[in-house]
């Protein structure tokens, strides 16, 4: 990494003061980490829940004599000045205090990020986006106005997707071929031999339950390392026994469509294959069928993985990966025989980061932002899928859709498309929004069947990117 060099040389500013709006754990994360970070401070947070707001700072180490509350942009400006630390329920006032050069919208309510991203752009702020759910629908227009205005839109470091898009630039930039990348999931399946058992344990905000699953012992050669041509009959396998273990979230794949709008990757199915493979098998399984994997004669495919792995083996830690390859024999040699795990004929190589360190690791973006003027995303960022929803049981006239939680619904990946009454709705589009018409288990579910929102910057800005961008 030469972000040191970086910042040192071609610095457009000596420091950087951000704002934060959602005091989450991805939130208080990036506050508490600022004491560490050199020219970096975020004084000033906002939540609708202004204990929250406080305690991030307070979790941060702030003395709680230098915390104070503010409801206008002049007073938090002078509390600035004194040094202070500024909580508030007013989001708007951000917008309004000079001293503030990037706003970190993390409210994961799209809506209102719609609301504040424009707002901030508007006042001439640069944007750190963390709220995915915003992005998945928005991002290309929100990104395009900031160019427009010289300002940043940009992902973050330590969110799967940011990391990703890197992993995949940096692999792009070295000359190697990605014939596939995506993430892993936080929850993992932990392999107990002794007992047969497999389980995946509740960690509060992704997996909420621990479950444990037995395995029959017809079935035990399948969690074996997967055989040579055998990777697409051994994931079906793991999938049929472990079949009541949670698999991947909404929000996984919402952080996945953000990944192939900015990387050109395809899915390879709407669903994912997600699969249940050690990262020794990623090179054995993600690849071609020419290469003895699991995609028919296709590359530039992007997926998901549950990583399995004993207690006492190293996971992927919620990180992300490329299985690639050199196009050059001699280089592909190099790639396959120094460190890295290839597949049995050497033909592929797994390439992985196993962890991603959530709000501890957005001071990279930050800075990159202000000092450089730089995102940490993707110059190539183009709405060409959207993250959709299908019905699991019959959903009655009347009733509200929910997030990525709703377990009404499942979540696929689908070429984006533009507004029409059998045309699907993005994702998040849906939130918090009401039931139109009878919608029946299996079903996709299109704009007839959702009540358009009066007075939606969501709805509004997604129109107007479909416009833009319309092939």
């Amino acid at each position: 990494m030469i972000y040191t060099q970086l910042f040192e040389k071609f610095k457009k500013k000596d420091s950087v003061i951000a704002a934060y709006i959602g005091a989450g754990h991805f939130g208080t994360a990036v506050v508490t980490q600022q004491k560490y970070v050199k020219d970096l401070s975020i004084p000033i947070v906002a939540d609708t829940n202004l204990e929250n707001a406080k305690i991030s700072f307070l979790k941060a180490g702030i003395p709680e004599n230098k915390i104070v509350y503010c409801n206008t942009a002049k007073t938090a400006s002078a509390a600035l000045l004194r040094g202070e630390f500024i909580y508030t329920d007013k989001v708007s006032i951000l917008m309004e205090i000079p001293e503030i050069d990037i706003i970190c919208e993390g409210t994961g309510i799209p809506e209102a990020g719609a609301r504040y991203c424009m707002t901030a752009l508007e006042n001439g702020k640069n944007v750190a986006i963390v709220s995915k759910e915003l992005d998945s629908v928005i991002g290309t227009i929100l990104k395009k106005k900031a160019d427009e205005k010289n300002l940043i839109y940009t992902p973050v470091d330590g969110d799967q997707h940011g990391l990703l898009i890197q992993l995949f630039e940096w692999a792009k930039e070295i000359g190697l071929t990605v014939i596939s990348a995506g993430k892993s999931r936080d929850g993992e399946f932990v392999y107990d031999e002794k007992n047969k058992t497999v389980t995946i344990a509740a960690d509060g905000i992704t997996v909420h339950k621990t479950v444990t699953a037995h395995i029959p012992d017809d079935y035990i050669k399948y969690f074996e390392m997967i055989p040579e041509g055998k990777a697409q009959d051994y994931i079906e396998k793991r999938a049929e026994i472990l079949k009541n273990l949670p698999g991947a979230g909404g929000f996984d794949l919402c952080e996945l469509t953000i990944m192939a709008n900015a990387t050109g990757l395809k899915p390879y199915r709407p669903e994912l294959t997600q699969g249940i493979l050690r990262i020794t098998e990623l090179p054995i399984a993600y690849c071609s069928t020419n290469n003895g994997g699991i995609y028919k004669d296709e590359e530039g495919i992007i997926d998901i993985q549950t990583c399995f792995r004993r207690k006492d083996e190293s996971g992927m830690g919620g990180g992300v990966f490329l299985v690639v390859r050199c196009d050059n024999a001699y280089s592909n040699y190099i790639l396959t025989t120094k460190g890295q795990i290839p597949n049995y004929d050497c033909s592929t190589a797994v390439i992985y980061r196993p962890y991603h360190l959530c709000g501890v690791e957005v001071s990279t973006t930050l800075k990159a932002a202000v000092m450089l003027g730089l995102d940490t995303g993707s110059a190539n960022y183009k709405p060409r899928f959207d993250l959709v929803r299908k019905a699991l049981c019959d959903i009655k006239i009347g009733e509200i859709f929910g997030n990525d939680h709703d377990s009404r619904m499942t979540s696929l990946i689908y070429p984006a498309t533009s507004r029409g009454a059998d045309s699907a709705v993005p994702a998040h589009m849906l939130d918090g929004n009401t039931v139109k018409k009878e919608i029946k288990a299996g079903e996709i579910i299109t704009y007839s069947m959702v009540e358009e929102p009066k007075n939606s910057m969501l709805w509004e800005l997604r129109l107007e990117q479909e416009k833009t961008f319309k092939k």
